[in-house]
């Protein structure tokens, strides 16, 4: 098939794929140092998981040179525990689960540039680095404690094998201990929501980090009958401390600097909010009494250290796998990690690991003469009234999201509309099946495949010459002013919501684009009739829609990038670059592909079927009355007289009226509501009101 395209440095996408081989920075250039959050390799992942981390990474990295580095974080009591419960070793956990966290983001679509884990030599050779590094800058202290005892294992047990103790059935009595420093808790009755469940190195409930010995009432996770005491162990503090004021002023200078995120630990003003930096920080352990883990470097393992047969402790070690995992991905690793006039990095985790990379880790870094830049910090996406919970089957997990017949691009639309960037999202069946149904599928892919169909029938697939120049279409055109401005308008609007790392609002921004495509193409007349009385402009209604539809395979392209793979099979087109403005790119002549539909519609009984077997509890969502919308639609939009002369004036008048209601309703059927959506609609409603008025008065004046 022919291919006709404007020639041109600026068209097409130089930019390669993800995994391409090892990536190095550039001096001058704009280079871009990505990570998501390492996810523990004893579970699979759930959606929350992936929108928080790994799937907004993804986004970011596409349409500019990046490097992209993620893997599994694979030691600590987490794994041991795990394992144990399966029956296999650590080793054989981490295999596992390492397999299926690939598994699962291959299909999601997610482009790692490369996908690795903690547990190899070179991680292991780091770790102790930066541990050594530590000690030699008298930032670490021994410290003798007493440690929770399991004498049925027998071992020293961490807070993961252990067992907040039923808080609900405790007596007050406790709450005023709690008020001591020490405590691992608030000592108020907002106390009582950690529930008996809790567990882990990080409290559910309040994010607190803990020591075993501090829980209320540990008991073994194992096995409740075991005896749990306590017995004295040695271990290895770091002083963040005495590297506090260090990391305040770090943490001042980047937060501006970097455009971080408002988050727990620093607030949209600038003000340093986190009450552990507030409080003054303490020594906090760098070391564990475990058999899976980095072993000690081999200078503490003196009697004089005492640090013999003992592992680093998985927060330790586990922010130090996105170097290492680099440093697995290319031996010339440091040009990105030791390199901050060069490279910008990027973090992207969920809301619950902001302490750990904004305080904990880069007081590790600043310990070790090192630095990191940027955080993104989404909220949390819960699922339909309460958090996803593998243990009780609530949520979709991994590869379930695949059983569910629902394409991979559609899982990535609506997690990415939905993405909790400002508060807690909530993951909703029935948003779900309405995004694919009435964005996806009347919106965006209604736009693309009407227009191609109609090339392909009408015009044998060729592009017809509607006479527009090669390259940037004028404003002052005179049939497209309006459109052409807005389309330019939009395309602006999404670059810089792009590059803010907005990615929500690029993505509302894209289906914005495809819904002025749709409203073009109703304004325009576009159909038989119009390709009989006047071919010139439907030659060039179509050249343009064209060519707007090629833009959009760029657009789409990091959210959604087998559909964008679709599109410019269809188009017959290579990929192309984010232009600033509406260009005639595609020429006369162009043959194009075999148009398809993007999306299919999905029943929505599908949607209690899906509630039950994710575990779900019935929501009462009211269906919407589809005959009493329709009507009032008809009512609304039924302004003018039957009776009144239709002259151009009215005509262009109705038709303005038309196009506004139709973006109007696009934009109020988009999901989540958001601040910047409720204005649009607001300012578009405004719009429609104020051209109803005006067809009002055509039709006074008339009668």
């Amino acid at each position: 098939m022919a291919q006709k395209l404007r020639s041109g440095d600026d068209l097409l996408r130089v930019i390669p794929d993800p995994g391409a081989s090892a990536i190095l920075p550039k001096e001058g250039a704009n280079n871009v140092l990505i990570t998501s959050a390492l996810p523990y390799c004893n579970n699979v992942p759930h959606l929350g998981n992936i929108i928080g981390s790994t799937l907004s990474a993804d986004v970011f990295s596409r349409n500019r040179t990046t490097l992209y580095i993620c893997g599994t974080d694979e030691y600590g009591t987490a794994t041991e525990t795990q394992a144990l419960k399966e029956k296999i070793t650590p080793r054989e956990l981490c295999d596992k689960y390492n397999a299926l966290h690939v598994e699962t983001y291959k299909w999601f679509d997610i482009g790692f540039d490369y996908f690795g884990r903690t547990s190899t030599p070179l991680h292991t050779e780091i770790s102790q680095s930066i541990f050594s590094n530590l000690g030699k800058h008298d930032y670490l202290e021994k410290q003798q404690k007493e440690q929770t005892y399991c004498e049925g294992c027998p071992k020293l047990v961490s807070p993961y094998h252990s067992k907040l103790y039923n808080i609900l059935q405790s007596s007050d009595s406790w709450q005023t201990d709690l008020l001591k420093e020490s405590a691992p808790i608030a000592a108020t009755r907002s106390a009582l929501k950690h529930r008996d469940e809790a567990r882990g190195d990080q409290c559910d409930g309040c994010s607190r980090t803990l020591d075993a010995i501090e829980l209320i009432k540990p008991r073994c996770l194992v096995d409740k009958s075991h005896v749990v005491t306590t017995k004295s162990s040695a271990h290895m503090y770091l002083k963040l401390d005495a590297i506090q004021p260090k990391t305040e002023e770090w943490i001042r200078k980047s937060w501006r600097a970097g455009k971080w995120s408002p988050n727990a630990v620093i607030n949209g003003e600038g003000a340093i909010i986190d009450p552990r930096l507030k409080n003054g920080l303490i020594p906090t352990p760098l070391t564990r009494d475990l058999t899976w883990g980095v072993p000690v470097p081999p200078e503490f393992e003196t009697e004089e250290h005492g640090m013999k047969g003992k592992v680093l402790y998985v927060w330790f070690d586990a922010p130090i796998g996105y170097p290492s995992i680099t440093a697995n991905y290319t031996p010339e690793w440091k040009q990105w990690w030791f390199n901050p006039k060069n490279v910008r990095l990027y973090q992207f985790m969920g809301k619950d690991n902001v302490y750990f990379h904004t305080v904990y880790w880069p007081s590790v870094q600043l310990g070790d003469d090192t630095l990191s830049l940027i955080r993104r910090c989404p909220e949390y996406l819960n699922y339909e009234g309460g958090k996803f919970s593998k243990s009780k089957n609530r949520g979709v997990f991994g590869p379930a999201a695949k059983d569910t017949g629902i394409p991979a691009s559609v899982w990535r639309y609506y997690l990415l509309s939905t993405r909790p960037e400002t508060a807690d999202a909530m993951f909703s069946w029935t948003d779900c099946v309405a995004a694919n149904n009435n964005v996806l599928l009347n919106n965006f892919g209604n736009f693309i495949n009407r227009t191609l169909k109609f090339v392909s029938s009408l015009y044998n697939g060729v592009i017809p010459d509607g006479g527009d120049e090669p390259g940037p279409i004028s404003p002052n055109d005179e049939h497209d002013t309006e459109f052409i401005s807005s389309v330019n308008g939009l395309l602006k609007d999404y670059i810089d919501a792009m590059e803010a790392v907005k990615l929500r609002l690029g993505l509302q921004t894209v289906m914005l684009i495809s819904m002025r495509g749709n409203n073009y193409l109703q304004s325009s007349g576009l159909n038989k009739a119009l390709m009989t009385s006047d071919p010139k402009r439907c030659a060039q209604v179509v050249s343009r829609a064209v060519n707007l539809i090629y833009v959009l395979s760029a657009l789409i392209y990091p959210f959604m990038p087998a559909t964008s793979d679709s599109i410019l099979a269809q188009l017959n087109a290579p990929a192309r670059v984010v232009p600033e403005v509406l260009s005639t790119d595609i020429l006369a002549g162009h043959a194009i592909g075999q148009p398809e539909h993007l999306f299919k519609k999905i029943e929505e009984k599908m949607i209690d079927v899906w509630r039950t077997k994710f575990g779900g509890a019935p929501a009462a969502e009211p269906a919407a009355d589809a005959t009493k919308a329709t009507k009032k639609a008809k009512n609304a939009n039924a302004v003018a007289d039957a009776n009144v002369p239709k002259t151009p004036e009215y005509l262009a008048l109705e038709a303005k009226v038309s196009e506004q209601g139709a973006l109007v309703r696009g934009l109020k059927s988009q999901t989540p509501k958001t601040p910047e959506l409720d204005a649009q609609i607001k300012d578009a409603v405004d719009t429609l009101k104020k051209l109803k008025a005006e067809l009002a008065a055509l039709v006074t004046v008339a009668n």
